[in-house]
Formats: structure tokens, C-alpha cells, sequence
């Protein structure tokens, strides 16, 4: 199965059309986008599919999962958050089945302590072979007991204000990654990632 994962940068990055053209493109059978807004909600006029964008609590974007085949199992999953004034808004992932494999889709938060939590409850809530893909916004190693790290390695954002990372990542269990690789950043400040993958 090929996942393609992209943060969109709300508003000023990504618009649907380079949506589109990257499903044209890559061809992909499961599309997982953060920071997408309502104006992903047309996706499906324009790519067929099947189509699930979950708000992120108190924002104007969220998280969006696109896929030609049927979304089961449909999750709305709360993350640990920071209950100090002034932190950001709580966190969601969105959690879902295509055939054999369970997936989260993910927009952490920027809390590298909290980010860790929020992985964790994640794990502890999938079952059988599971990807756990998306924006981490983990600066370090990601180690989660039972879980293989195989996204790309190379940086996937690059700013102005602060050094090459690799944010985007994708965490497995009894799943076998066949290929990885970023593609070309478009108009976003993020690169998309892509995993080929299949139970292992």
C-alpha cells in the first residue's frame, strides 16, 4: 500500500489543486494531510474516493485522510494535552482501518515531552499491524516498544526560523516497509513523505 503524508501549512501553503495534482502524480492508495481546511472538503469532486477531515479542537484546520478504498472503523482519538494557560488547543488523531492495517493519522504537538505521551496513547490504542504517520513535530529519536520507525530520514521542513528537521515521520508494527522517500516541498513548508507498506 502506498501512503503519501503531508502537513499543508494551512491557509498560505497548499491549495486543493496541489492536492490533486500530487494524487494524479503519485498515484497514491491512501492520501493522510494535516492543517487541512474546508477547502479539502471538495477533494472528492475532484479525486472520487472516500474522504474523512476531522477539525483539530479550536482550530480552523485539522487532519484529512483521502483514500480510493472504503475508511472502516472511523476514530476520533483525544490526545494528552497541556492543561497550562496560554498552551495550545488539545489534540486529536484520527484512527481507521483500510482492509488489514490500522492507521493513525497525527499532528502532534510541539512538547517534545508531551508529543511522547501522546505517541504512547496512540500505541496503546491500535491493534494488529499499525501505522502511525503524520507531523510528529519530534525533534530526537521516536521510540515506541513494538514499533519500527521507517519513514524517510532525510529533513521534511526547512524555514526560515529554524534549522532542517525531519518532523514528518512514520512508525509500523507488523508492517514491512518497502520503500520511503520526501518528494518536492510545493507550496508548503513541509515535504511530503511517502511509504510503500505491507503486513509483514
Amino acid at each position: 500500500m502506498k501512503v503519501v503524508s503531508w502537513n499543508l501549512l494551512r491557509l498560505v501553503g497548499a491549495a486543493i489543486e496541489d492536492v490533486v495534482a500530487l494524487i494524479d502524480r503519485e498515484k497514491p492508495d491512501l492520501l493522510l494531510l494535516q492543517e487541512a481546511t474546508k477547502e479539502m472538503d471538495a477533494l472528492p469532486a475532484f479525486a472520487g474516493g472516500h474522504y474523512w477531515r476531522e477539525p483539530s479542537p479550536g482550530r480552523i484546520h485539522g487532519l484529512a485522510a483521502w483514500s480510493e478504498q472504503p475508511l472502516i472503523d472511523l476514530q476520533v482519538l483525544p490526545l494528552p494535552y497541556s492543561r497550562m494557560p496560554g498552551r495550545v488547543p488539545p489534540r486529536v488523531a484520527q484512527v481507521f482501518r483500510i482492509g488489514d492495517i490500522t492507521f493513525a493519522n497525527v499532528h502532534l504537538s510541539h512538547g517534545q515531552l508531551l508529543n511522547r505521551r501522546q505517541l504512547l496513547r496512540i500505541a496503546k490504542t491500535l491493534e494488529g499491524p499499525a501505522a502511525v504517520i503524520g507531523d510528529y513535530n519530534a525533534v530526537g529519536p521516536t521510540i515506541i516498544s513494538g514499533f519500527k520507525d521507517v519513514g524517510p530520514r532525510e529533513p521534511t521542513i526547512r524555514t526560515i526560523d529554524i534549522l532542517p528537521l525531519r518532523l514528518d515521520r512514520c512508525l509500523v508494527r507488523g508492517l514491512h516497509c518497502a520503500d520511503m522517500r520526501t518528494l518536492e516541498r510545493g507550496p508548503s513548508d513541509h515535504h511530503p513523505i511517502v511509504v510503500e507498506l505491507k503486513v509483514a
